[in-house]
């Protein structure tokens, strides 16, 4: 006897993102995995119910997730009728299924292309996570001529290690390389998911992490940053860096992207999470906001910029040049590794020595998931409002 419910799959995916939800078959002891191709985030379906829930589109999406169960739990009753099932796994009963859903494949091995599933595992990204699945893409294609006929099985521990050998000549990085890696290994884990492959080269080729060089200031380095001297290519790139720290270290896309200020506060949802975030705009952040004030957007960036990408490249590069004086050749960069990242860090740091609670560093950042506990907003952003004002005052006004 086999079984089907559905099933939202939030196993690889990191807190606060969508997971996709699927149609779980069981039977006996074996759990097989059909894709619906609908993200969802954990918010948004009602486990219960088996309906999906505060979504724009959700009127649309369970009058399709009801046909499709319905023609699904119709193929194994039929099986079952006929006998045929008692042979089989939850394996075979999931590749019956989806090749009575699409006929039009058919076996001849392109489900098992690595490139094939890779693009259309990055295609279902949003765009920032895109972005970067591309760019693994891209590598591979570089590292590999024949790359788009490479079947799963042809991916070994020993093709990985090239491939890692290849990826040091210009990205001596292991963190950034294994960025690629971690993408490889989540297309990996969707095709043995559903049904695709049964290799998996990562039980033997590690993606071992390396600790990272520090990236924040102590405070009395922070103060001397915001006090440095700018010319004409600083001057926004510093005020830009203290926005960003002031705002609690926003990353660079949200901060591009805001369009008001709303009852003192900005909100947004965090792109790297698609999580909803506020934080309170402090007179000293609403002063920079001003200064550079935009026209679509709350800030400039995006009318002077084509993207948010170009922007950061060279802002990233201006942060490096500040301290440099044109003419004195004396001069020099005075932080010549300093990055955007370094505001959000430095943030942290600093409410760690103010003995801030951890919780309420967090919270802060943004980190956290759909949990009991986050769904105080209120009482998180009291905490967190009086925690910013107190880094800012510390590190301002020597305020503690």
């Amino acid at each position: 006897m086999a079984r089907t419910k559905l099933y939202l799959d939030t196993r690889a995916v990191k807190s606060g993102n969508p997971a996709p939800l699927k149609v779980a078959i069981n039977k006996k002891s074996e759990t097989a995995l059909i894709s619906l191709n609908v993200l969802l985030l954990p918010s948004q379906w009602d486990k219960r119910a088996g309906k999906v829930v505060n979504h724009p589109n959700r009127l649309f999406l369970n009058n399709y997730i009801t046909r499709r169960m319905l023609d699904i739990d119709t193929m194994v009753l039929k099986l079952t009728e006929s006998g045929e099932i008692g042979n089989m796994s939850a394996l075979d009963i999931k590749r019956h299924i989806l090749h009575q859903l699409s006929p039009e494949k058919q076996e001849d091995g392109k489900e098992k292309l690595f490139a094939k599933r890779f693009l259309k595992f990055a295609e279902s990204k949003k765009e920032s996570t895109r972005f970067v699945y591309m760019n693994t893409y891209r590598r591979l294609g570089q590292f590999c001529e024949d790359f788009d006929k490479l079947t799963f099985e042809d991916i070994t521990k020993e093709w990985l290690t090239s491939y890692d050998t290849y990826l040091s000549q210009t990205s001596p990085s292991r963190n950034a390389r294994n960025v690629h890696f971690r993408n490889i290994r989540a297309v990996f884990n969707e095709a043995i998911d559903d049904g695709v492959t049964k290799a998996y080269p990562f039980r033997r080729f590690k993606i071992r992490p390396v600790a990272t060089v520090k990236r924040s200031f102590t405070v009395e380095q922070l103060r001397m940053l915001f006090n440095a001297p700018t010319d004409e290519h600083t001057e926004k790139a510093l005020d830009i860096f203290k926005l960003i720290f002031l705002l609690i270290g926003i990353n660079i896309i949200d901060l591009c992207k805001l369009r008001e200020i709303t009852n003192g506060r900005i909100e947004f949802y965090r792109s790297k999470t698609n999580r909803l975030y506020s934080i309170k705009v402090e007179p000293e952040a609403l002063e920079i906001i001003n200064k550079h004030k935009g026209t679509e957007y709350l800030i400039n960036v995006l009318d002077l910029h084509k993207t948010h990408r170009s922007y950061t490249g060279m802002l990233n590069k201006q942060l490096k040049e500040i301290g440099v004086i044109e003419g004195d050749e004396n001069s020099k960069a005075m932080f010549p590794n300093l990055t955007t990242y370094w505001a959000r860090h430095t943030w942290a740091t600093l409410a760690a020595e103010l003995e801030i609670p951890k919780e309420t560093i967090a919270a802060a950042l943004g980190h956290g998931g759909n949990t009991v506990t986050d769904i105080y907003i209120d009482f998180d952003r009291k905490k967190v409002d009086e925690a910013n004002r107190r880094v800012i005052d510390w590190v301002l006004y020597g305020k503690r």
